[in-house]
Formats: structure tokens, C-alpha cells, sequence
């Protein structure tokens, strides 16, 4: 059976049409309303963005769902957890700092932001799902002990899982830092000596100090690299990559099993995807390229597996931007996420997370 998908364009000329007005008939709509117990906690997961990112999340965005939710009956609290790789956001203290540099408090909010997984990242329970990957996963201990959750993403490319929407928000969102290296794993960065102009960047971003200089190139320990995928990220000459072939399609496997974990038990869950500013990586990185296609619209269901299926198409179906990262597939119909980064098999977050129970691809899509 078809999950319903509900989509509003961002096209505005009056004030029930703007993006703030959307978020909450979209809720309504995709009736979150009965997925809040009354007077019970609800986690509103989301992404605050590096610092030096400036497309994450709207903060007066998420203001709409707060206080949807305490209409609702319900107790809620922003959220996000520590990252893995090195930056403003690995431990909770920078990560609060950086969310409060990015608007994301409780006079804007409506509501505390708290850091799921604690000051270090060693908050979690382990929560079973007895998939092909994990018998259990490690996910926040606040966000296991909230009955309901509401995910807002801000859609996008990314350059290991392709794209980054509902599913991505789940899996390593919602993990602590030894969650996040669990689902890398096996995730092997390769350097190509011959780009590599040894200028220690790597060095600097690597957080488990897996990486050093030797012989004129960066070389790995990878009996410390946890496979985050920073040093690719931040490398100056593309000289650093993965073996796409061999180790993809076991990591975005292992995501979509954390993104099914960290629904369990949930009384319900309801995800927006926000198609707007899609760039061509995640805000995780440090920056904000120019977006790959035009604002797309507004998204929201309580299938996640569904929202990116139907996030995905609708990017796809835009004509790309001439002078973004978008090299190739600039037409409607075509791949966007591969016309960036071409070696990525984000589709395989559809039909796993389908074949492991967490949602399903078919979708009808209501415009509002």
C-alpha cells in the first residue's frame, strides 16, 4: 500500500502561502497531531549545521512545530547529537555554542535544545532490531526515552550516502559517536599519492589521529580510522577517496538499519523534509555551496522511507543550476545526486529501508 506523502510548493504571494504558514498545514495535514501523547516528551530531531554553514535549518522554522506540538498536548525539545568526526559540534559544549550562534534557543525556539547523547557522547542505549547488520543498535538516550519525534530535515546531496534526508537524519542522527563509527565501518579511505600534495589538512581534521605525513603523502592508520569521511571532505586536491565498489553498499545498508533503530518503540514519528537550499553536501561541512537546483517545496508523512522517495523525484525532476557542483544530469528526469558525486548508490536508503520493514517506496503525493 502507498504511504501518503504531503508536499507544498515554496512559490509564496501572501502570508498563508510562506514557508512558516506551510510547515504548519503540513502538519496538519500529515495529522502529527495524534502521533503526540498528551503531556508527554516529544523529541523534535534536527541539524544545526557546522559553523561556517549557513543552510541548515531555519530556526523560526522549527519554532512553527514547537508550537504545533504543545498544541498538540505534548512536551517537546529540539535535539540533535555529537558528531564523530573533529569540529564545532563534537562535544556538547561546542555543539551548543554553535547552535546558539545559528539562532537555535530557547527565545527563538519555544523550546530547550538539548544534546541527546550528553556531554560526550556516551549517552546511548543499545536497542534491538535484529537485522543483517546489527542485532542492536546504539542510539540517544534522550531520544529513546522521548514517546514521539518529529524529524525536520533540510534535504541534500551528500557524498557518501548520495543524499541526506529523512533516513540519514534517523540513522546517524540519532546515534552517538560510537553509533556513527559502527555504521562506518569497513568504510576504508584510500589516498592517491600522486595528487596528494602532503599539506597536513587531514592531519589537522582526522579525530582520531589516524593520519600522518610519511614519504611526502598522508598515510592511514587504519587501525585508528574510525571511516568518517572527514578527510575526503576537507581534502584540497581530491586525493582522498573510498573503494565506492567494494564498501558502499555495506555502509548505507548499516545506515538505514540505525534509521530503523531509532524508531523503535516510538509511539509515532512524523518527518518533514525541507527541499530548500539543497547543496551539494551536508551540512556538516564547514560551508554552503551554491544550491544544485532551484527551492523545491515543503514535504511531510509519516513514512520515511516514503518522503525520500518522493524527495528524491521531485529533485530529480527539477532542471540543475549552470555553475553549481551539478556536472553532469542538468536535465529534468535525471540524476542529481549523481551528477555530484558519481560514484554514491543513495538509492539503496529506499530499497533496503523498504526490504527491512521501515517503510515503503510507493507513495501518493497530496500538494497542498
Amino acid at each position: 500500500m502507498a504511504s501518503t506523502v504531503y508536499f507544498a510548493r515554496v512559490n509564496a504571494g501572501s502570508k498563508d502561502e510562506n514557508a512558516t504558514a506551510r510547515i504548519r498545514q503540513l502538519f496538519e495535514a500529515a495529522q502529527f497531531d495524534t502521533l503526540i501523547e498528551a503531556d508527554a516528551l516529544t523529541a523534535i530531531k534536527l541539524h544545526v549545521g557546522e559553523r561556517g554553514n549557513d543552510s541548515h535549518l531555519r530556526p523560526e522554522h522549527v519554532r512553527q512545530v514547537v508550537e504545533l506540538v504543545q498544541t498538540s498536548g505534548g512536551r517537546p525539545f529540539v535535539t540533535d547529537t555529537n558528531t564523530l568526526y573533529s569540529g564545532s559540534r563534537h562535544d556538547a559544549v561546542d555543539h551548543l555554542a554553535t547552535a546558539l550562534e545559528h539562532g537555535f534557543d530557547y527565545a527563538v525556539l519555544g523550546a530547550p535544545f538539548i544534546i541527546s547523547d550528553g556531554l560526550v557522547s556516551d549517552h546511548y542505549q543499545d536497542v534491538r532490531i535484529d537485522k543483517k547488520h546489527f542485532d542492536t543498535v546504539k542510539i540517544a538516550g534522550d531520544i529513546v526515552s522521548a514517546p514521539s519525534m518529529i524529524v525536520m530535515s533540510h534535504f541534500k546531496a551528500h557524498a557518501m550516502a548520495g543524499f541526506g534526508g529523512a533516513i540519514k537524519n534517523l540513522a546517524m542522527g540519532c546515534a552517538p559517536r560510537a553509533g556513527k563509527a559502527d555504521q562506518h565501518k569497513g568504510m576504508n579511505p584510500i589516498v592517491d599519492v600522486e595528487k596528494c600534495s602532503a599539506c597536513g589538512v587531514c592531519v589537522g581534521v582526522c579525530p582520531r589521529s589516524a593520519i600522518s605525513i610519511e614519504a611526502g603523502a598522508s598515510c592511514i592508520n587504519y587501525d585508528l580510522c574510525v571511516g568518517c569521511g572527514e578527510c575526503m571532505a576537507m581534502c584540497l586536491n581530491s586525493s582522498i577517496s573510498y573503494d565506492w565498489e567494494h564498501d558502499l553498499q555495506r555502509f548505507v545498508e548499516m545506515l538505514t538499519e540505525y534509521a530503523f533503530g531509532a524508531t523503535v518503540g516510538k509511539r509515532g514519528v512524523g518527518y518533514f523534509n525541507l527541499l530548500l537550499q539543497i547543496t551539494p553536501d551536508c551540512d556538516c561541512v564547514p560551508w554552503s555551496d551554491t544550491p544544485i537546483v532551484p527551492d523545491v517545496g515543503i514535504l511531510a508523512s509519516t513514512d520515511p522511507v516514503a518522503i525520500d522517495a518522493a524527495s528524491v523525484d521531485l529533485v530529480n525532476g527539477q532542471r540543475g543550476i549552470p555553475g553549481s557542483r551539478l556536472v553532469t544530469n542538468l536535465e529534468p528526469g535525471e540524476d542529481k545526486f549523481k551528477g555530484v558525486w558519481s560514484e554514491t548508490q543513495g538509492s539503496i536508503q529506499i530499497t533496503y529501508g523498504e526490504r527491512i520493514g521501515l517503510g515503503t517506496s510507493s507513495y501518493e503525493l497530496v500538494e497542498l
